[in-house]
């Protein structure tokens, strides 16, 4: 799951990002308001946590531009101001939730988790493919109804495969979404990848369609 972190600041920045990967999401960060703003009018986010005080354009202008363009992204405001009317602006101008600084990472993970189910309702966040069940809450995987340990890499790949299931993905568009990378040894990395997932699971767990890539059988379909 791809979230886009805006924040200049780069201690918040390099923490927060590490707090979010370790759950598993694949974080993309970007400091100036002006790449801000165009990432996220045109990337795919499943959610954006934005810092109000940007430098090149503030955080409240590029919210507003964002609606205005139709970007639905839910969008969880950052600021050092914790005054109400900023709070209020914030949410007039489209915010899903306001977070003041200094926060708790906790705190952070947890208003996260509760956006995302409010803007993909709360069935959607555990899915069941074939033996597969992915509960996105918790970001945890079960297997023949056994959970897998899984690190954040493997656990992004499985979420990837089963929210489309029956459809074949790339190598190199399995790296991009998983491990933010299209390299020369991309692919060579998911490769071992899925022989990890299968050394966890069975062979067949997930199947290989040679000279395609990789897909995770529908078995209800």
């Amino acid at each position: 799951m791809r979230l886009l972190l805006a924040e200049d600041d780069r201690d918040i920045a390099e923490h927060t990002r590490k707090k979010l990967e370790a759950e598993g999401y694949l974080v993309e960060h970007l400091a100036t308001g002006p790449e801000i703003w165009a990432e996220g009018e045109t990337g795919e986010y499943a959610a954006i946590i934005l810092d109000l005080g940007l430098p090149g354009m503030d955080g409240l202008s590029i919210l507003k531009r964002w609606r205005a363009a139709g970007v639905d992204t839910p969008i969880l405001v950052l600021t050092a101001r914790g005054s109400w009317m900023e709070r209020v602006d914030g949410f007039e101008a489209g915010a899903d939730d306001y977070l003041p600084k200094p926060f708790r990472s906790e705190e952070l993970l947890a208003r996260l988790k509760a956006l995302l189910r409010r803007a993909g309702g709360r069935a959607s966040s555990v899915k069941s493919v074939g033996r597969f069940v992915v509960n996105d809450e918790a970001r945890r995987v079960t297997y023949d109804g056994r959970p897998l340990e899984l690190t954040a890499l493997e656990y992004r790949l499985v979420q990837l495969l089963a929210s489309a299931p029956g459809r074949v993905f790339d190598p190199i568009e399995i790296a991009r979404h998983v491990q933010g990378r299209d390299d020369d040894a991309a692919k060579n990395s998911v490769e071992a990848m899925i022989a990890r997932l299968r050394r966890k699971t069975e062979p067949g767990a997930i199947e290989t369609r040679r000279g395609f890539g990789y897909v995770l059988p529908d078995e209800g379909a």
